[in-house]
């Protein structure tokens, strides 16, 4: 790999992205069991997620030349959402390649921001090869969705602003989808405060980064699927998997079941509408999987990544919390 996202860069994002990304806040919540939890609300993030950290942190550095021709970029949603959203802000054309069975709130959140929708089966390749085709027929640029220097710079702007609210934390737990996220906050606290454990979360059917550290490369896996529509690429990025294998500590995974209960917890007992993407932080405390520190000098801060939950998701979701939610999957087969 190249050279990895230096502190100055991701401090440049925060300035580049400032006016169009929301400094989110962090919101105490109550699990019992647990030291001090705090919530780190990108759920209430422009465009319902941390994705517009870094896709306007990439589109503020194209060139005139670049923004005249346009955008594309291939999404399962917030990644798409958020891209068409800053290209409304610098009056570029943005189109945006989603799978089929992409969640209906996303698309109308894309198709709401100006974006042109296009659909492409169910697997994150087969967008990705159609959003390259049309790059290459229409002259457009891509966006990356996670594996760029530019966008892990932005997604980093979640731990700067974590350590800036709350320099006493102990941990961090962030869910992971391509590994952007990860890589950037993570880089962001490390290369500051070394001694705060920083977590990776993903969803047990689609374990792409944990497997990926302990094969010591990236690897793709053959089928991926689950409830966390959001975190379910089937291979990390290769800058995004050094910089977790750097900088992070663990990545860990959480089923489906608990990472429905998160959902509903997370809206019946604090009030957050959060994806069920967004709130694998969550599942990894209140199953165990990540183990309580108790004291009131041990904060933990969970990411909440995004809120983009229809009302429907969350009626289902409700009525099968006790039971297999088989018919929630969300499936990426390669």
């Amino acid at each position: 790999m190249g050279v990895f996202v230096s502190l100055q860069a991701i401090e440049e994002a925060a300035d580049r992205i400032g006016g169009v990304a929301r400094k989110t806040p962090l919101v105490p919540l109550v699990l019992e069991g647990h030291g001090p939890v705090l919530a780190k609300c990108e759920n209430l993030q422009s465009g319902g997620a941390f994705k517009i950290r870094g896709a306007h942190n990439f589109i503020a550095q194209l060139s005139d030349a670049e923004r005249c021709q346009g955008v594309i970029t291939y999404s399962s949603g917030n990644h798409g959402q958020a891209v068409a959203l800053s290209a409304g802000v610098v009056r570029v054309k943005a189109v945006v390649v989603m799978p089929t069975n992409a969640p209906g709130i996303k698309v109308d959140g894309a198709r709401a921001l100006g974006a042109e929708v296009l659909f492409e089966g169910v697997t994150s390749a087969s967008r990705k090869a159609r959003a390259e085709s049309v790059a290459a027929e229409r002259g457009l640029r891509m966006v990356p969705p996670f594996d760029d220097p530019w966008i892990v710079s932005g997604q980093g702007t979640v731990g700067l602003e974590i350590l800036r609210e709350c320099p006493d934390i102990s941990r961090v737990l962030v869910p992971v989808g391509g590994g952007g996220l990860l890589a950037g906050t993570a880089t962001a606290i490390k290369l500051q405060r070394p001694d705060v454990e920083v977590i990776g979360v993903e969803p047990v059917g689609a374990a792409k980064m944990r497997d990926s550290l302990a094969a010591g490369r990236p690897v793709t896996l053959d089928h991926v699927a689950s409830i966390a529509d959001g975190l379910i690429p089937v291979r990390p990025g290769d800058l995004t998997f050094e910089h977790v294998r750097r900088f992070a500590d663990d990545v860990v995974t959480v089923d489906d079941d608990v990472i429905t209960n998160a959902v509903l917890r997370l809206f019946r007992r604090d009030k957050l509408v959060v994806e069920p993407s967004g709130a694998a932080a969550v599942a990894a405390l209140i199953s165990g999987t990540v183990k309580p520190v108790v004291g009131n000098d041990r904060t933990t801060v969970v990411v909440l990544s995004g809120g983009n939950i229809g009302l429907d998701l969350l009626a289902r979701l409700a009525g099968c919390a006790d039971r297999p939610a088989g018919d929630t999957v969300v499936r990426d087969d390669e």
